[in-house]
Parts: structure tokens; sequence; C-alpha cells
């Protein structure tokens, strides 16, 4: 089993009076900038990820976000080529290119592959729609998001293992002279692994591209159900689904005592954390999700990664009267916390107190890559470190003893999609929903 090591890379000094009163992290100005603290703690989170290297994580993952203080990356290509060269055991997982947004799948093509020379065949790439504010910070039309993702797709695959030179014409990208001299360290390309939350579409792709699935911290049950979808797929292209093809990430923060670990994982609820991540006109544009999709969410409390609810979009259409009880609302995001506690989409405590609940997690999702989100919001250097020393140290091998038990290989133990399933053959169980009952409201 794959065990990674992830953070937004917050920016930690919003105060949270700003983000409550423009109800999301996205859209508030860039008034409140500081360039100083900014590249402090650039610097700071780049160290962060060679120390997570150093504490023996596998994998060391990256994400990227657009006019949004929740997440520092918003060119993560650029760290991950200064840890191409800073690390050297670590995979480095990005999770992952916007295609649709970028809108240039031939320079995504050279930078990724330039990175994956400068790390020596260590990089993992993913790829994704972008969220959709994402698509209005970068004047994307939503309604083409989906077939530009596909063919951006397709064609940096084609850059990669087509020699050149050639001429490509299609339906949103047109190239006339398509011959990147820098090829990709590993052949014919470096794995794919694809983020998401509970879009079936994504889910039935990457199916039938053999490509692992990483679930953004979706609640256990829908990412079962998930997970039984994908392995349907999978059987009708002739394979059978494993570990290998799964993954999960899941906020995590870990401390010495019960009342610490409580403490600094307010962090993740800090300004609402990412149930803010942009207001509900952002975060689901016209044309932006599918019937499907949409279905799956209205379905949903709560989306683990994005927030959109049937709430916060009635709230956002009839707005709030008066002045704004910031006590109150702190009061309200508290006990939203506990209650993702309570339904195990974030894991707080000692050493001692979160094992059997990872353990628990990956019994029923039987996954082969397993991540960890660190704490979010304004929360000191010390107290991050702490919390990943003490999972390196004490959780992970308890995992990975685990994982050996359960025969959970991970996508470099065995290649995704490489177990044939003979025409007529039932496919086998991906999922354990034994424990769930006792697990989780979910």
């Amino acid at each position: 089993m794959q065990v990674g090591y992830f953070t937004e890379r917050p920016y930690r000094w919003l105060p949270e009076e700003e983000i409550l009163k423009n109800r999301a992290f996205f859209a508030i100005s860039n008034r409140f900038f500081d360039r100083e603290k900014a590249a402090d703690d650039y610097h700071y989170y780049l160290d962060e990820y060679c120390y997570a290297e150093d504490l023996g994580f596998d994998a060391l993952a990256l994400n990227e976000h657009h006019g949004n203080p929740i997440c520092m990356g918003s060119v993560m290509n650029v760290e991950a080529a200064v840890l191409a060269h800073r690390t050297k055991r670590a995979r480095l997982v990005l999770i992952g290119n916007p295609l649709p947004i970028i809108k240039h799948p031939l320079r995504m093509a050279e930078e990724l592959a330039e990175i994956d020379l400068i790390s020596r065949g260590r990089l993992v790439t993913g790829w994704v729609r972008g969220a959709g504010s994402e698509q209005f910070f970068n004047n994307a039309n939503p309604a083409y998001n989906r077939e530009m993702f596909n063919e951006a797709h397709d064609f940096i695959v084609q850059a990669w293992t087509r020699p050149g030179p050639w001429r490509y014409e299609g339906k949103h990208f047109h190239y006339r002279h398509v011959n990147p001299w820098a090829l990709p360290y590993q052949k014919p390309h470096p794995p794919m692994w694809i983020p998401g939350t509970l879009s079936p579409e994504t889910v039935q792709w990457c199916a039938e591209h053999r490509y692992p699935y990483i679930g953004l911290g979706t609640p256990l049950g829908p990412t079962c159900d998930l997970w039984d979808f994908y392995a349907d797929e999978a059987a009708r292209h002739g394979y059978q689904a494993g570990p290998e093809n799964f993954g999960y990430m899941i906020a995590t923060a870990i401390a010495e005592t019960e009342k610490k670990a409580q403490a600094v994982a307010a962090g993740f609820v800090y300004g609402g954390g990412q149930n803010a991540f942009s207001a509900p006109q952002f975060t689901s544009p016209p044309g932006y999700n599918s019937k499907a999709a949409i279905r799956i969410m209205a379905k949903q409390q709560a989306s683990a990664w994005l927030g959109l609810t049937g709430e916060k979009v009635k709230e956002q259409m009839h707005g709030e009267a008066g002045d704004i009880n910031y006590d109150e609302i702190r009061q309200k995001l508290h006990a939203a916390l506990l209650r993702a506690e309570n339904n195990l989409q974030v894991i707080v405590g000692t050493p001692k107190s979160v094992v059997p609940k990872l353990k628990d997690i990956l019994t029923v999702l039987r996954t082969g890559i397993f991540i960890i989100l660190s704490i979010q919001g304004p929360v000191g250097d010390d107290d991050r470190r702490t919390s990943m020393r003490l999972f390196a140290h004490e959780v992970i091998p308890e995992l990975k003893a685990h994982a050996r038990q359960l025969s959970l290989l991970d996508p470099f133990e065995r290649r995704p999609g490489s177990v044939e399933l003979t025409a007529g053959t039932r496919r086998g169980a991906v999922v354990d929903r034994t424990l769930l009952p006792s697990l989780s409201s979910n």
C-alpha cells in the first residue's frame, strides 16, 4: 500500500471574520494578501514536504486552485519541479492539473515531462476538471468542461507516445507542429491517478482507462457505491478491479493528547473549512455538473470537499438579514467538525485512538492508496509537524501491516487493469460493507 502526504498549503494569515462575511474563501479581496508572510509559507510548505519524505511517506501529493486562499498552490507544477530536485525517493503525485481551464495541453505535456525527468521517474500525473470556481476565475465555459478534459488528456498521451512532428486538429485544440523534445522519463508515460468526489462520469472514465480513482474524503457508504460502479465498468472492459484501482484521502489531525488533537483539528473548519471553498454560484455554474452528479450531491447533507448543499444554496438565495453572529457560526462549525469525526470523514486523536478507525476504513474500502490531508487553517508549524511525525512513526507501520493482511496491493505492486476477467465470469468484490452499519450514519 502507498501512503501519501497532502496539504492544501493554506494561506494562514487571513482573519476568519473576512471569510465568514464573504461566506466562502473564494472571491475574498487580495488586498488581505501579505507578500512577506506568503513567501515564508511557500518556503515552509516545501520544507514540510521534504520532511514528509524524511519521515517515510511514500508519496507527496500536490493540488492546484486559483484565486483561493484555502490553497497556496496556484501553479502546483512549479512546486512539483522544486520538489523533483529537492527530494530523492518519494513519488510526486499531482491531484491534479485542471486540463479544461489551462487550455494548453502541449505546454502541459512539456511541463510534466520535465518534472518527470528531473525526478528521474517519480512523477504520478493526475487530471481534474477543475472546481466550479476555477471555470469562473479562468474564464472557461463550464458547458465544454468535460469534453475539453477528455480531448486534452488524449492529446497529452499522444504527445508523449507518438513520434513527431505531426499536426493536430481537434474540436477545442489546434497545433500545427507537435514535437515535444523533452519526453517523460517513465515509459510509455507517467502513471495517472484521478481524484474525484461523487461524479459517476469520472469514475466511469477512470474504469475505461484503467486509472486508479482517488476518493477525496467522500462518505463511506457512497464511496462503496462508487467502487462497485467502477468494478462493474471494469468488468465490462474485461478486467477485475482491485485495491490497485482505488485510493482514498482523509483529513487527519494527530497529537500527543486528545485535547490537543481536537484543538488543532479546529483548523479544518476555520472560516467554514472545505465547506466554504466557494459560494454556490461559483461552485456549480450552469453546465458544469451532469444531472446524475447533481442528484448524488442533493442526497448528501454535505460534501466533504466543496460543501455544496441544499441548505447552503437556500442561504445564498435568500441572504441573511442583520449582523453576523460570529460566535454562533463558530459553534455550528465546531458541531459540524464533531459530526464529521463521528462519520469518519475527519480522523482526530492520538495515534492509539486513530489507528482502529483508519484500519476500519481500509477494511471497508480496500484501497491500495491511502493519503492523509494535513491540518488546515492557521495552525502553527510545530503542531503540523508533530501530527506528521506521530502519524509516520506510530500509525503508518500499523496501517501497512493491516494492508498486508488484507492483501491491499498498490498500483506499483500490480498494474491497474492487469487482472483479466474472462467473458461471462462474475467479478469479485471490491469493498467489504460488513462494518458500515457500526461505523457511521452514512
